[in-house]
């Protein structure tokens, strides 16, 4: 690989502070205002770097495939070990069911919309 390549494929993993000096050595003006994706696309012009996206096709099918049901199934079962862990009083895991619970239900909605904006 090439040293261009390598920095195409660290710029998504660096940090912001990271990105805002390396915009600043590349001669950027208001790099304190800007967004992590607009240091992304300054820096990859002003390097002539083509955008690198990792392939995520294979995971969304396999989310979407999930039905309403199965999705809802899941979060009953996730409440339970939060109530388990609320009682044993593990407010960590506690806090990581509740972070999955409201993935899932997010997904539900997501899942549901489409369909509710064909029937209206």
């Amino acid at each position: 690989m090439t040293d261009m390549e390598d920095l195409a494929k660290q710029l998504p993993k660096m940090t912001i502070k990271e990105l805002r000096d390396l915009a600043k050595e590349l001669g950027a003006e208001g790099v304190s205002g800007m967004k992590k994706e607009e240091l992304l696309d300054f820096i990859r012009k002003a390097k002539g770097i083509t955008e690198v996206r990792p392939r995520k096709g294979a995971k969304k099918k396999a989310k979407a495939d999930l039905s309403i049901k199965e999705l809802k199934k899941r979060i009953v079962s996730i409440k339970a070990k939060r109530a388990e862990a609320l009682t044993k009083g593990d407010k960590r895991m506690a806090t990581i069911y509740k972070r999955q619970i409201n993935r899932l239900k997010k997904m539900t909605r997501k899942i549901a919309q489409p369909a509710a904006g064909s029937a209206g």
